[in-house]
Protein backbone atom coordinates (compact mmCIF):
# COMPACT_ATOMS: atom_id res chain seq x y z
CA UNK A 1 0.00 0.00 0.00
CA UNK A 2 1.20 3.41 -1.27
CA UNK A 3 0.18 6.95 0.58
CA UNK A 4 0.25 10.02 -0.87
CA UNK A 5 0.26 12.96 1.51
CA UNK A 6 -1.72 16.31 0.74
CA UNK A 7 -0.97 19.62 0.51
CA UNK A 8 2.07 20.34 2.82
CA UNK A 9 2.77 17.03 4.44
CA UNK A 10 5.07 14.76 4.59
CA UNK A 11 6.03 10.94 5.61
CA UNK A 12 9.19 10.09 7.16
CA UNK A 13 10.72 7.10 8.27
CA UNK A 14 12.34 6.99 11.22
CA UNK A 15 16.18 6.45 10.99
CA UNK A 16 17.39 3.90 14.03
CA UNK A 17 20.17 4.88 15.77
CA UNK A 18 23.03 2.60 16.47
CA UNK A 19 22.70 1.09 19.69
CA UNK A 20 25.29 2.87 22.17
CA UNK A 21 26.58 0.82 25.53
CA UNK A 22 27.75 3.13 27.95
CA UNK A 23 29.94 1.94 31.42
CA UNK A 24 28.62 -1.89 30.34
CA UNK A 25 25.29 -1.26 31.12
CA UNK A 26 22.72 -2.10 28.22
CA UNK A 27 19.66 0.08 27.77
CA UNK A 28 16.02 -1.69 26.99
CA UNK A 29 14.34 -0.87 23.90
CA UNK A 30 11.29 0.21 26.36
CA UNK A 31 13.68 3.18 27.51
CA UNK A 32 15.06 4.36 24.74
CA UNK A 33 14.05 7.72 23.18
CA UNK A 34 12.39 7.72 19.29
CA UNK A 35 15.13 8.81 17.03
CA UNK A 36 14.45 12.53 15.83
CA UNK A 37 15.58 11.82 12.14
CA UNK A 38 14.53 10.48 9.45
CA UNK A 39 14.08 10.00 6.06
CA UNK A 40 11.21 11.93 3.72
CA UNK A 41 9.14 9.19 1.78
CA UNK A 42 6.70 10.99 0.27
CA UNK A 43 5.50 14.61 -0.11
CA UNK A 44 2.20 16.39 -0.82
CA UNK A 45 2.06 18.78 -3.81
CA UNK A 46 2.53 21.63 -1.71
CA UNK A 47 0.96 24.52 1.01
CA UNK A 48 -2.19 26.03 0.00
CA UNK A 49 -2.02 30.08 0.79
CA UNK A 50 -5.03 32.09 1.34
CA UNK A 51 -5.45 33.25 -2.01
CA UNK A 52 -5.56 29.49 -2.99
CA UNK A 53 -2.20 29.33 -4.63
CA UNK A 54 -0.12 26.59 -4.10
CA UNK A 55 3.52 26.98 -2.61
CA UNK A 56 5.94 23.92 -4.37
CA UNK A 57 7.21 22.09 -0.72
CA UNK A 58 11.09 22.92 -0.07
CA UNK A 59 12.02 18.89 1.09
CA UNK A 60 11.91 16.23 -1.33
CA UNK A 61 12.03 12.49 -1.36
CA UNK A 62 15.07 11.06 0.34
CA UNK A 63 16.03 13.99 2.43
CA UNK A 64 17.18 13.36 5.67
CA UNK A 65 15.56 15.47 8.02
CA UNK A 66 15.69 16.71 11.88
CA UNK A 67 12.24 17.17 13.29
CA UNK A 68 11.03 17.56 17.35
CA UNK A 69 10.10 15.25 19.48
CA UNK A 70 6.72 15.21 19.43
CA UNK A 71 5.88 16.66 16.47
CA UNK A 72 3.62 14.56 13.61
CA UNK A 73 1.40 11.43 13.84
CA UNK A 74 2.65 7.72 14.37
CA UNK A 75 0.78 5.75 11.71
CA UNK A 76 1.33 1.92 10.48
CA UNK A 77 1.80 0.26 6.92
CA UNK A 78 2.06 -3.20 6.20
CA UNK A 79 3.80 -3.02 9.42
CA UNK A 80 5.93 -0.32 9.24
CA UNK A 81 5.83 2.72 11.25
CA UNK A 82 5.50 6.38 9.73
CA UNK A 83 5.20 9.60 10.31
CA UNK A 84 2.69 12.37 8.84
CA UNK A 85 3.74 15.93 9.84
CA UNK A 86 3.82 19.32 8.35
CA UNK A 87 6.89 20.58 6.74
CA UNK A 88 6.62 23.51 8.93
CA UNK A 89 7.41 20.74 12.09
CA UNK A 90 10.89 20.10 9.91
CA UNK A 91 14.03 21.50 11.88
CA UNK A 92 15.99 21.28 9.28
CA UNK A 93 17.61 19.07 6.29
CA UNK A 94 20.97 17.48 6.88
CA UNK A 95 22.94 17.46 4.09
CA UNK A 96 26.27 15.36 3.39
CA UNK A 97 29.52 16.92 4.64
CA UNK A 98 31.55 18.73 1.41
CA UNK A 99 34.79 16.75 1.03
CA UNK A 100 37.83 18.55 0.54
CA UNK A 101 41.18 17.51 -0.41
Amino acid sequence: MNIRPLYDRIVVKRIEEQETVRGGIIIPDSAKEKPQEGEVVAVGHGKRLEDGKIVPLEVKVGDRILFGKYSGSDIKIDGVEYLIMREDEILGVLEPAAVTA
